[in-house]
């Protein structure tokens, strides 16, 4: 492998200053980046690397440990590039935008031997291919790790615990149950429930577009968890489509359900030996009442 990258490790040892600086310029307009100064850095990272290599005789196999530097550096730019919104092809263009200078230096080095020109652009072409496919598999890592960030997030932020009134929670459901989203929703419900003191959990399904028998277990294990927390639960919401549709699958919730939000909070209020008086009502009653008495306070004058 030395023989094949003679030429190039010259040009690491005596002009990689000259190298970076022509890198750099070559990769305007192809990274995502903040500032060229950073584009800079992540350059001088790799090619710092790429001495290594070259100085422990590595150059023909990444995967050797004079490498780890090099590698470090084409994960630092793919993970950056994947949360700056790349794509694969122009964060490997990280990698491959090397290949002109390279080859420029390697062309003014090898002179007129051209047999030693073409050996190392070859042996060379070989290396960034392997690097570029490396950057590529770290960017998608990288990119697969923010997608499952953000579906957490989005779980969390979809299935909100609000508390309606004291000791009573409302916990509205958007999109379809899983196991996974299940998971979240018992633990969210079940820490307010312990927060709050609460007594009566409305599990609201108005945004469920389904539910099947799996998503019907699904509910079933949350109400369960919340019994278990000393809360009952009232599951509202529930469609005529859905109820028809729950009737044929012979699905049994076996717990409290109101056709809206509305009646089952009214329910819990009920529960709880609490209810909504309408003071405008009253407000008028009480008018009345007193201009009925002063009528009559008047026709006795």
């Amino acid at each position: 492998m030395a023989a094949q990258h003679g030429v190039l490790t010259k040009i690491l040892a005596k002009s990689q200053g000259d190298l970076l600086d022509a890198w750099v310029k070559e990769q305007k307009g192809v990274l995502k980046v903040s500032s060229q100064g950073e584009a800079a850095e992540h350059s001088r990272k790799f090619i710092d690397g790429l001495r290594a290599a070259a100085e422990a005789d590595q150059l023909g196999d990444i995967n050797g440990g004079a490498w780890a530097q090099a590698r470090q550096a084409l994960t630092d730019i793919s993970s950056d590039q994947a949360l700056k919104g790349a794509t694969p092809g122009e964060t490997a263009m990280f990698v491959f935008s090397l290949k002109g200078p390279l080859f420029a230096a390697l062309a003014k080095e090898a002179g007129k031997d051209t047999d030693a020109f073409a050996r190392e652009v070859w042996a060379s072409t070989v290396m960034l291919d392997k690097l570029g496919l490396y950057t590529m598999e770290v960017f998608q890592k990288s990119r697969e790790e923010v997608i499952r960030r953000q579906q957490e997030e989005l779980l969390e932020l979809s299935t909100p615990v609000v508390q309606l009134w004291s000791g009573i929670l409302a916990l509205p459901l958007i999109g379809t149950l899983d196991s996974g989203r299940t998971q979240v929703v018992m633990e969210s419900l079940l820490q307010e429930i312990v927060k709050r003191e609460a007594e009566i959990a409305i599990i609201d399904i108005t945004g469920v577009p389904t539910v099947d028998t799996m998503v019907a277990q699904h509910l079933l294990k949350t109400v369960s968890a919340a019994r278990l927390m000393g809360a009952d639960c009232i599951i509202s919401g529930i469609r005529p489509q859905i109820a028809q549709t729950m009737v044929h699958l012979g699905v049994e919730l076996n717990v409290v359900s109101k056709a809206n939000m509305a009646d089952a909070f009214a329910l819990a209020l009920r529960s709880t030996n609490r209810k909504v008086v309408d003071r405008t009502a009253k407000d008028k009653e009480a008018a009345a009442i007193k201009a009925a008495a002063a009528s009559a306070a008047a026709g006795e004058d």
